[in-house]
């Protein structure tokens, strides 16, 4: 059975893939740069792009030792062309083009949101679900909230899209901003069990225009003020100093040294994000008549929005892909792969790195 090559580089993970036509992940390798860009509290693109170059090598082999494939199994290379930081996307792009020219390969640029929404096709097949269509693709990361109107096949319609802050980067930056490190979304979500939603009153996004374009800088600096008009400083400081101590500290860790006020602000804050992403989600169903719902990115692994999604609120099933397909990996890439390989479509050797390019 031939297999395709994925590599995936677009932002601070460098990843590397081995999938097979029938869906099957024989390997699927991730390098996180998490501990390089922690301590300068987001991703820095020069080292990012840096630590790419000394990682994609030992990666792409590593994913192929542990799917025990040859060259000769592969039938493409497929990379990640856009979007996201051209720096990175330059090194895993030009490394798959390397492979190609040197093995006489087809090369398969793949739009990395593509990527992220075949995530959750791939698991589905896995599992025996069905998703039916037309599906509504909501991709929730660090880079991106979009909202797509899936009808099949390769054709995708762009419903919203955030106008400031992605979802996730709403995160990472309260989280950072009351002294919890990088990345912060898993640690917020985690907290926010421990808060009273309801006890401090944040606002939801006032929209002109478009009611489906997404928008966290409001709620952002919803949270700015909030702790602005406390004396937080002695607390804050403990926290960092918690991950001076310990880069990976636990919940439990993390609760000795925050308060309930902050645990409500938390779970306030997560809960408006819930609610801003899944009003969308609901009012775009009501309009298409979508089947199904896809939800993926790297906020995709938010338990509160997991359990948000399949609480019934949703006029239609919710699928999300596993933890490990939901952030950035090469495996998603390998997947969208698979069509066009089957129908012939190839890139060449001159396909370009894009930063902002669009799906739909």
């Amino acid at each position: 059975m031939p297999y395709i090559l994925g590599i995936e580089t677009s932002c601070d993970e460098t990843a590397a893939a081995i999938v097979a036509r029938d869906g099957e992940v024989l390997s699927s390798i991730v390098a996180s740069q998490a501990a390089t860009h922690g301590k300068y509290g987001g991703v820095v693109p020069e080292l990012a792009s840096r630590e790419h170059l000394r990682a994609i090598t030992p990666v792409v082999r590593e994913a192929m030792r542990q799917a025990h494939a040859s060259w000769a199994d592969l039938a493409a290379v497929a990379a990640t062309s856009g979007p996201g930081l051209v720096g990175s996307l330059l090194v895993g792009l030009t490394y798959a083009k390397s492979i190609c020219a040197v093995r006489r390969l087809p090369l398969i640029g793949v739009n990395h949101l593509e990527g992220h929404i075949h995530a959750v096709v791939l698991d589905a097949r896995k599992s025996g679900a069905v998703i039916e269509f037309p599906a509504l693709a909501l991709v929730a990361s660090g880079g991106h909230t979009h909202l797509f109107l899936w009808p099949g096949g390769e054709r995708y319609q762009l419903l919203g899209k955030t106008r400031d802050d992605a979802a996730g980067e709403a995160y990472d930056k309260v989280a950072k901003l009351l002294g919890f490190g990088y990345p912060g979304g898993p640690v917020l979500d985690s907290l926010a069990p421990h808060g009273d939603p309801d006890a401090i009153p944040l606002p939801l996004a006032r929209m002109k225009g478009n009611p489906l374009d997404f928008s966290f800088s409001g709620l952002k600096t919803a949270v700015l003020r909030w702790v602005q008009s406390r004396q937080m400083e002695s607390e804050i400081a403990a926290r960092r100093e918690l991950l001076r101590r310990n880069p990976r500290p636990s919940p439990e860790e993390w609760l000795r040294v925050t308060p309930p006020a902050t645990l409500n602000v938390i779970a306030a804050f997560q809960r408006v994000v819930i609610e801003e992403l899944l009003k969308r989600v609901e009012r775009a169903a009501e309009q298409t008549g979508a089947r199904s719902v896809i939800i993926s990115g790297g906020v995709a692994c938010n338990a509160g929005l997991r359990a948000a999604a399949r609480s019934g609120r949703l006029s239609c099933p919710a699928f999300f892909p596993t933890p490990h397909l939901s952030t950035d990996n090469a495996a998603m890439i390998a997947a969208a792969a698979w069509p066009r390989l089957e129908r012939r479509e190839f890139d060449d050797l001159s396909l370009k790195a894009q930063a902002n390019l669009a799906l739909a």
